[in-house]
C-alpha cells in the first residue's frame, strides 16, 4: 500500500538582560547573559582582562529556591554560572564577577516578581567563608593555594510575591522629550533614578513627556494620555489582568499578542510600547502602563514581486491567496507566502510591507469605507531547476535496489515538474530470481484548469523476475490530484497497462485498464514526508476498478484501506516530547468480482516484506503453490503492525515491532493461516531523514520460508 515570541531587550557590551526593575521600570525577561564565550579551560592561564594573574578555578551551587522557572532564570542570569568553565579570570576579575551577580540574580527574581526579595553569595576560600561583597575578598583570593578551588554558592530570599495592579492602555504622548536622569545606576542601557520609597533601584520609562520630564507615578501617567479602549476580540488576545503574579514573561506576551491582534484587526502601522510598570512596595503591586497606537486601517495594496528569472509572473499572480483590496492580515499574508514556497521552485521567499501608504479608488477595495492601502512586495530567489539523486535501497527478499533521477524542478516556468528515473532491481535477494528494472518518466504540472489542482502523467516500464510470477509490462497513467481542506486529498486517474506475466510455466498477456480512485487523510503536520512521525494520523482508502481485456475478459475491483497512528509517551509523562513513541498500522485489502485465478498475477492480493508483515520475504505470505516458494496470491489481505521507536544521544534511535498478517482466496478479509513475525532495529538521524537497518524473523515460518530478513532503507517503514 502501496516561523516566536516578541521580546524587548537592552544590552550593554557583553551583556543582554531585561528586568522589572524600581519605582518606575521597563518590563523585560531575562536572558542569557554572554551570547558567546571565548572556549577556554577553568585551568590557570592567562586571564580575558590581559593580566598576568593566574585564573582561578571555582564552583558555583544554586541554592534551590522550590521553583523550577525561577531557578531556571537565576541560572540564566548567573555569569558566575554560565562562565564558569569556558571564561575563567583572575582575583580581581572573579571578584567583580561576584559583585555583579548580586544585581544579575536580583534581576531574575523580580522577573518573576520577587521584588522584595535578597540574594546571598558566601565565598569559600580555603578554609575561610566570607560574603561576597566583602572588600578583602581580592586579596584573599590571591592567597589560593594553587590547584585549590572557590566554593561559590548563591541562594536567595524570595519575600512575598507581588502581583499586577492597575493596567492602563493609554495613548503616545504627543511629544517626546527625553527624562533628565537623576542619581543612580545604570542596567541594561536604560537610565534609571532612585525613589524614597523603595528599596529597590528605579528606571525611568523609556516614554518622554511634553514637560522637561516623563511622569514618575502611575496617575500622572493616566493623567498626561487618553485611555485607548480595546474591541472584544484584542481584549480576548491581551488576556491580562490585575492580580495575576507580576511576571515579566506574562505581561511582554500581553504586549505581542495585544500587537498580533491589532494588525490582524487591519492596523498595519499599529505599535505597543514595552509596557512600562510603577512599583507600590507597600501593597506589593506593579501598576502598568501600555502605549497603544493603532494607526489607519488598511487594505492590501498593489503586490510587487521581484527576484523572478524563470518563474512566470502570471502563474504567481493567478495562484496568490492574496487579493488587492482584502483587509490586511499578516495571517493571510504569511499564508500566501508559504503556498509560494510549496511550489517548490524557490529557494526563499520573503515579504514585506512597501511603504507608504496608499490611497485606493473606491472601486478598488474589497472593504467598503477602508479606502486607504498597505503596499506589500514578494521577493523571491529561485532554487535550482535541475537536480540529480540517487536511490539505494537493500532487503533480504527483494535484494538491492539501485538508480538514479534527474528532475527539472521549473519546466516551462509555471513549475511544472519532469522527473525522469531509472532503477535496476533484484540485486540479489530469496524472492527474486534475476535482474529487473524499473524506468519511468513522472510530469506533474499545478493548478491545472483550477489552483489547487495537479495534473500528473507518468509512463513507465518495469520488469521483475520474482519467484511469484515473471512479468514485463508498459503501463501509462494520467490523473488530477487535488488537496482538500487542511488535511486530505482526493485523486482520481486512468491507466492502461500491457504486459506478459509468466507464472508456473505459462505465458499469458494482459491488457488492463483501470480507473484508480483514491483518498488520503494526513494530519501528522510533517514538511518532510521521510521524517518520523510523532502524533497524528494517516489513513488512506483506495478503490480501483479494472478491466483485464486479453486472456479472457474479466471486471473485477480492487479495494484497499490502510491507517497508522503515532502516540508520543510524552503525554503520560515518561519520556521528552518526540523522544519515546508507539507506532501502529493497520491495513485491509480485498478484491471484488472475480476469483484468484480470473485476475491477472500482479492484480493479486500477497503481505510479506516491510510494507505489510516484516519477517517474511516479499509475498511471502497466503497461499503458496505446494510446498515451494512460489505464491499464488489471494482477493484478500490484512495485516497488523505495533512498533516502539526511541531516540537516543548522538542522532541514534532504536525500534521493536511485531507485524501479523494474512492472505485469503475469499473477498472477505480475515481468512487465511495468520503469519506472525517480530523483530527491531536501529536508527541514524541525518538532516533528510532517518537511515533504517531492521531485522526481523517469522514465529510461525511456512515451508521454503526464510529463516530471517534484513532490510535497509532511509526513513520509517510507516
Amino acid at each position: 500500500m502501496k516561523s516566536g515570541r516578541r521580546s524587548v531587550s537592552y544590552s550593554v557590551s557583553v551583556v543582554s538582560m531585561s528586568c522589572m526593575l524600581g519605582v518606575v521600570t521597563v518590563f523585560c525577561a531575562p536572558l542569557p547573559l554572554y551570547a558567546k564565550a571565548p572556549k577556554t579551560a577553568a585551568t590557570a592561564q592567562p586571564v580575558s582582562d590581559g593580566t598576568s594573574e593566574p585564573a582561578i578555578p571555582y564552583t558555583v551551587t544554586l541554592t534551590p529556591t522550590k521553583h523550577p522557572e525561577l531557578d531556571a532564570a537565576i541560572s540564566a542570569s548567573s555569569q558566575l554560572e554560565s562562565l564558569q568553565a569556558s571564561h575563567a579570570v583572575g582575583a580581581y576579575a572573579l571578584a567583580g564577577r561576584i559583585r555583579s551577580d548580586y544585581d544579575r540574580v536580583n534581576i531574575a527574581l523580580e522577573s518573576q516578581g520577587y521584588y522584595a526579595g535578597s540574594v546571598q553569595i558566601s565565598v569559600k576560600v580555603g578554609t575561610r567563608v566570607v560574603n561576597g561583597k566583602d572588600p578583602s575578598l581580592p586579596d584573599l583570593l590571591k592567597t589560593l593555594e594553587k590547584n585549590q578551588k572557590v566554593a561559590i554558592t548563591i541562594s536567595a530570599t524570595l519575600g512575598p510575591r507581588f502581583s499586577l495592579g492597575s493596567i492602563a492602555l493609554l495613548a503616545p504622548l504627543e511629544k517626546a522629550v527625553a527624562p533628565a536622569p537623576v542619581a543612580g545606576s545604570q542596567i541594561a542601557n536604560a537610565p534609571t533614578t532612585k525613589a524614597s520609597t523603595s528599596k529597590a533601584k528605579t528606571k525611568v520609562p523609556t516614554e518622554a513627556a511634553p514637560a522637561a520630564t516623563a511622569p514618575v507615578t502611575f496617575a500622572q501617567a493616566v493623567a498626561q494620555s487618553q485611555s485607548v479602549t480595546l474591541a472584544p476580540d484584542e481584549r480576548k488576545a491581551f488576556d491580562l489582568s490585575s492580580g495575576q503574579p507580576a511576571v515579566a514573561e506574562t505581561v511582554l506576551a500581553a504586549q505581542n499578542t495585544l500587537l498580533n491582534q491589532l494588525q490582524e484587526d487591519g492596523y498595519a502601522t499599529a505599535s505597543v510600547s514595552t509596557p512600562v510598570a510603577y512599583l507600590e512596595p507597600q501593597t506589593q503591586k506593579l501598576d502598568i502602563v501600555f502605549r497603544v497606537q493603532r494607526g489607519p486601517r488598511v487594505v492590501i495594496g498593489p503586490i510587487g514581486m521581484e527576484g523572478l528569472v524563470h518563474t512566470n509572473q502570471s502563474f504567481l499572480r493567478n495562484r496568490l491567496e492574496l487579493k488587492e483590496g482584502e483587509l490586511y492580515r499578516p495571517s493571510r499574508i504569511e499564508a500566501a507566502r508559504q503556498d509560494l514556497v510549496s511550489t517548490g521552485v524557490f529557494a526563499s521567499v520573503q515579504v514585506r510591507n512597501a511603504p507608504p501608504i496608499i490611497t485606493l479608488p473606491p472601486s478598488r477595495t474589497l472593504m467598503p469605507g477602508i479606502l486607504q492601502a498597505m503596499p506589500i512586495e514578494f521577493s523571491f530567489k529561485e532554487a535550482k531547476r535541475r537536480t540529480l539523486s540517487a536511490e539505494v535501497g537493500y532487503s533480504t527478499d527483494l535484494g538491492g535496489r539501485l538508480g538514479a533521477s534527474w528532475t527539472h524542478h521549473n519546466l516551462f516556468g509555471n513549475a511544472e515538474q519532469l522527473k525522469l528515473t531509472a532503477l535496476v532491481t533484484g540485486l540479489g535477494g530469496s524472492a527474486q530470481q534475476g535482474l529487473g528494472y524499473d524506468v519511468y518518466a513522472d510530469f506533474m504540472k499545478p493548478d491545472f484548469l483550477s489552483k489547487g489542482q495537479n495534473l500528473s502523467v507518468r509512463l513507465e516500464g518495469v520488469r521483475q523476475l520474482l519467484y511469484s510470477y515473471h512479468q514485463t509490462a508498459i503501463i501509462a497513467r494520467a490523473g488530477l490530484n487535488r488537496h482538500v481542506g487542511k488535511y486530505w486529498n482526493l485523486s482520481g486517474s486512468l491507466m492502461g497497462e500491457q504486459e506478459q506475466i509468466k507464472q508456473f510455466g505459462d505465458t499469458r498477456s494482459y491488457f488492463i485498464v483501470a480507473a484508480p480512485l483514491n483518498a488520503t487523510f494526513d494530519n501528522t503536520r510533517l514538511t518532510n514526508p521521510i521524517d518520523p512521525a510523532t502524533h497524528g494520523v494517516r489513513a488512506s482508502l483506495s478503490i480501483t476498478p479494472s478491466e483485464s481485456l486479453e486472456s479472457g475478459s474479466t471486471f473485477f475491483t480492487l479495494l484497499s484501506a490502510q491507517a497508522s497512528t503515532y502516540f508520543d509517551l510524552h503525554h503520560l509523562g515518561i519520556s521528552r516530547p518526540g523522544r519515546s513513541v508507539i507506532a501502529v498500522r493497520g491495513i485491509v485489502g480485498s478484491v471484488q468480482g472475480a476469483s484468484t485465478y480470473q485476475i491477472p498475477p500482479d492484480q493479486r492480493l500477497y503481505a510479506g516484506g516491510p510494507a505489510t508483515v516484516r519477517g517474511f520475504r516479499y509475498q511471502g505470505v497466503g497461499p503458496q503453490y505446494g510446498r515451494t516458494k512460489y505464491a499464488i496470491g489471494g482477493t484478500s489481505m490484512d495485516a497488523g503492525s505495533v512498533e516502539f521507536r526511541q531516540r537516543l544521544p548522538m542522532n541514534l534511535g532504536v525500534a521493536g515491532f511485531v507485524d501479523a498478517g494474512q492472505v485469503g482466496t475469499g473477498s472477505r478479509p480475515g481468512q487465511g493461516t495468520l503469519r506472525v513475525g517480530y523483530g527491531g532495529g536501529v536508527r541514524y538521524f541525518t538532516p533528510i531523514g532517518p537511515i533504517r537497518v531492521d531485522v526481523a524473523l517469522p514465529m510461525n515460518r511456512p515451508p521454503q520460508g526464510d529463516k530471517w530478513e534484513l532490510y535497509f532503507g532511509l526513513g520509517e517503514t510507516f
